[in-house]
């Protein structure tokens, strides 16, 4: 009986218990460090906002890898403690990385240029964005591939590793100018008058978000004097907002007597 007990505190007290509870213990202190610097560093990146689902999907699975990564190294250190030779299963395991590297290198730079995306916010679903000449309205965003549906509907698939340069046009307010011509024959301070009045209609309108300016004369053309004005606009919007304010403008002219030059044509009809 006190052989058993002896054998039993002595294995108790040898490295082949001590240090594979040490080597756990180490694994879980390294593990929390590291996971805790991932999120601090989440968050300063997106300056204090709030961290949204797809970048938590992001952090949860750089913290599995890396969680799976430490497993490893715990397990074959604490192998060595019993003898296991663990240098063939390095070896064994640095060729398989290297053959599923190879075979899965497009996929896994695709996967790579997905999460650096995400992390930099250059674009979202929802945004109107070019990329690769492609312009249209992200409809579809994964690790590999981003989605793209154009204005006339037509969708297209892009790898996220096949561009480096986005034009994202919802990063910030679509700007519209807008030309008016009048006569030269026209009030130009009744004309500067009639377009500030519309300019409070104008900021009335859907998807108009921010200033609307009249900027003043722009342009002594041929046949007439080319006022500007500037809208802010929800991005991708200007197109309806200028229809909107085109008819305004036509509208409130015809009212106050203001010509709009057009080309005249004089036939003479030969006896």
């Amino acid at each position: 009986m006190e052989d058993i007990v002896e054998s039993i505190f002595t294995f108790f007290a040898s490295d082949k218990f001590c240090l594979p509870i040490l080597y756990i213990l180490i694994g879980i202190i390294i593990y929390n460090i590291i996971a805790l610097i991932i999120v601090r560093v989440s968050k300063i990146h997106v300056k204090g906002k709030k961290v949204d689902k797809k970048k938590q999907t992001i952090i949860s699975l750089i913290k599995n890898i890396i969680k799976y990564v430490i497993g490893i190294f715990v397990i074959l250190a604490i192998l060595e403690v019993y003898g296991v030779d663990t240098t063939k299963i390095l070896a064994s395991l640095g060729i398989a990385g290297v053959v599923i590297g190879l075979a899965f290198q497009d996929i896994i730079k695709d996967l790579l240029a997905g999460i650096f995306i995400i992390f930099d916010n250059e674009y979202a679903v929802g945004d109107y964005v070019e990329i690769n000449g492609f312009t249209g309205e992200v409809v579809g965003f994964g690790l590999k591939t981003t989605k793209i549906k154009a204005y006339t509907g037509e969708i297209k698939y892009i790898s996220n590793s096949s561009f480096t340069e986005v034009i994202n046009y919802s990063a910030a307010p679509s700007k519209l100018l807008l030309d008016i011509p009048v006569s030269y024959n026209s009030n130009l301070e009744k004309v500067e008058k009639v377009l500030t009045d519309i300019l409070e209609e104008i900021k009335k309108l859907d998807n108009v978000k921010g200033e609307v300016e009249l900027l003043g004369v722009n342009e002594l053309a041929d046949s007439s004097v080319v006022y500007n004005i500037a809208i802010d606009c929800i991005p991708m919007m200007h197109y309806g907002v200028k229809r909107k304010t085109l008819k305004m403008i036509k509208e409130a002219f015809d009212k106050n007597k203001i010509e709009i030059p057009y080309n005249k044509l004089d036939i003479y009809l030969k006896k």
